[in-house]
């Protein structure tokens, strides 16, 4: 309002002097009528608070413009101060647009099934277990599982890119994900409060309200650069005794570059990740990242896509291999063991039927069995046929890479699947390009597996240094180390890594499983892509890149206009117009990073 009534005021005193009407100087002293008091009392209070930032500079400008009668000057001292907390909270709105832009589409009702009817109900009545209607194109409200009806959704809120994610019964739905051509009845399972589409509003809002270290930097060195630019000023005024060269002085002295473009840069930077699946929990991530010359990744779902696939079937002689994989399958459907999804995907790819089940179990410490075909399967380990079928361990191939599942018919040996979670990829670009790229000076490879399985993968991806069979707390006394001898960078996938995370310079949690309001990790990357870490990198450079150009180029054109109106070659009006533009280059400058439209990588995917 102020800034409006400000342009108004300027705008009258330009038309009563174009026309040669009385009075010119009125519309100036109406503006600094009703702002120079709200305006003190402002910096005022923040002094009180030990908040000694340029506003004083400000202040003192606008009551030395009164004084020298300077009305022009003092006006657009005003504008200079108003204009920039307006112009502050449009560059700060634009740089929080993802934010905004999820809370628009998040909906505010949804369609709750009871029966045969429908009835709309506020996000904050559905419970646990509701079933509800998704209707074409609509958003999903809460996180649920799919019910009825099969079709596809958008999910690219979570990972950047527009993929159509398809859906059918048992297929999870994650809230904020946009339906598509198809109804879906799906079952509750999170409240909206506690779905993952509110985490990510929540970690977002948390994120911007933080103050990280180079944020506090800008405010350090506009307290300092305080007292310089009044000493300056003084030392003007004393030594040429013209008051209004101190006046031009103090409206140029404002480094407002420092104070305002550093937290806009922070947050169009957050912004930005969060357009590319990318969300930053704390903005300190941004500033340390660049910094990291050690990097740790855990193996399971980090290096590799934490997904086991059969490599190799090894049947007994008098069993085929389709005759293995389809008993196996028919029992894994029952499963939720880890291996069970991947001998249900190798028979789907072999179009093999999945036979009827009986009497399965699966007691803890002896496997998986059941009846398929009147014979009696019984999926197990080779330490569980040591100590439960002796007699049998004979009969078993040599211990290989990877993991194994025995499968023995009617307590005889049938034979054994033979499984490995692929290396991603990405994963030999990505971990080449760490050290050319970033300046990383070691890569370390960091799992709980054993030694074979971390050797194989480090050779894939060129990992020279590892260190396999690590609990949890051996990980932490690892990271914690390393951090001692240099910045470190830890990522896994945020489930039983969350210690190590914690321990780490910077600590990223990797996967759309990860938890995004784990308090260890710094940020969580949603794809299960590395390529979106290289992106976050990126970002960091462009983040410190950009914070340095505001920060170092705005104080040196604020020093230059300083100097230029301390040998009077800038009046008190003319320098607070040169200030109002240093501060839009600053903010403009600022805003390239919300403003971004794509991230170059430089790793070869």
């Amino acid at each position: 309002m102020l800034t409006v009534i400000t342009l108004i005021g300027l705008l009258l005193h330009g038309v009563f002097r174009l026309l040669l009407l009385p009075f010119p100087l009125l519309p100036l002293h109406v503006v600094l009528a009703v702002s120079v008091i709200p305006l003190t009392l402002q910096v005022l209070k923040k002094a009180l608070k030990k908040d000694f930032g340029a506003d004083i500079l400000a202040v003192l400008a606008l009551l030395t413009s009164l004084a020298l009668g300077e009305y022009l000057a003092g006006t657009l001292i005003v504008l200079m101060m108003a204009g920039g907390q307006t112009l502050e909270q449009f560059a700060l709105r634009k740089a929080s647009s993802v934010l905004e832009a999820l809370a628009r589409r998040m909906p505010n009702i949804a369609h709750r099934q009871r029966g045969e009817q429908i009835e709309e109900v506020a996000l904050d009545e559905i419970v646990i277990g509701d079933r509800l209607v998704i209707f074409p194109h609509e958003t999903a409200p809460v996180d649920g599982t799919v019910l009825e009806g099969q079709g596809s959704m958008d999910e690219s809120y979570l990972t950047g890119e527009p993929y159509q994610v398809d859906k059918a019964p048992g297929s999870s739905i994650l809230s904020g994900a946009i339906n598509g051509e198809t109804a879906l009845v799906i079952q509750a399972e999170k409240r909206a409060i506690d779905s993952r589409y509110a985490t990510i509003m929540t970690v977002m809002q948390d994120a911007e309200q933080k103050r990280p270290s180079m944020r506090r930097l800008g405010d350090q060195i506009g307290a300092i650069f305080t007292p310089v630019a009044l000493l300056l000023a003084l030392a003007t005024w004393a030594i040429t005794g013209e008051a209004v060269r101190f006046l031009a002085v103090l409206v140029i002295a404002t480094p407002c570059p420092l104070l305002i473009a550093i937290p806009i840069t922070i947050i169009s930077a957050i912004s930005l990740a969060a357009k590319r699946g990318i969300i930053i929990k704390d903005p300190v991530v941004l500033e340390r990242l660049p910094t990291c010359q050690t990097a740790i990744f855990d193996k399971t779902g980090t290096l590799t896509y934490g997904k086991p696939s059969v490599t190799e079937i090894l049947p007994a002689p008098s069993f085929q291999k389709s005759d293995l994989l389809q008993a196996a399958a028919g029992l894994e459907r029952y499963s939720k063991h880890p291996l069970a999804s991947a001998i249900l995907e190798a028979a789907t790819r072999e179009n093999l039927p999945l036979p009827k089940a009986s009497e399965v179990s699966e007691k803890p410490g002896q496997g998986l069995s059941g009846l398929v075909n009147g014979h009696r399967w019984h999926l197990t380990s080779r330490h569980k046929i040591d100590r439960l079928w002796p007699q049998l361990a004979v009969n078993l191939p040599p211990v290989a890479a990877g993991l194994e599942c025995v499968l023995l018919c009617d307590d005889q040996y049938a034979g054994l699947f033979r499984l490995r979670d692929a290396p991603r990829a990405e994963g030999h670009s990505f971990i080449g390009h760490l050290g050319p790229s970033h300046r990383f000076k070691k890569v370390l490879l960091l799992s709980g597996d054993r030694p074979s399985e971390v050797a194989y993968l480090a050779e894939v991806l060129g990992i020279q240094e590892t260190l396999a069979e690590q609990s949890p707390e051996q990980k932490v006394a690892i990271v914690r180390a390393e951090t001692a001898l240099a910045p470190t960078l830890f990522m896994g996938d945020g489930i039983n890594d969350a210690p190590a995370l914690a321990t780490a310079t910077v600590g990223l949690a990797f996967g759309q499983h990860s938890s995004v309001t784990s308090e260890a990790a710094g940020a969580v990357i949603l794809e299960n892509t590395l390529i979106k870490v290289d992106e976050l990198l990126h970002i960091s450079l462009l983040l410190r890149r950009i914070a340095l150009q505001c920060a170092i180029g705005g104080m040196v054109l604020s020093l230059a206009g300083m100097g230029l109106a301390a040998m009077g070659y800038l009046s008190p009006v003319q320098g607070a117009l040169v200030q109002e533009a240093i501060d839009l280059l600053a903010i403009l400058n600022a805003l390239r990073l919300a403003w971004r439209p794509r991230i170059a990588i430089d790793m070869s995917c």
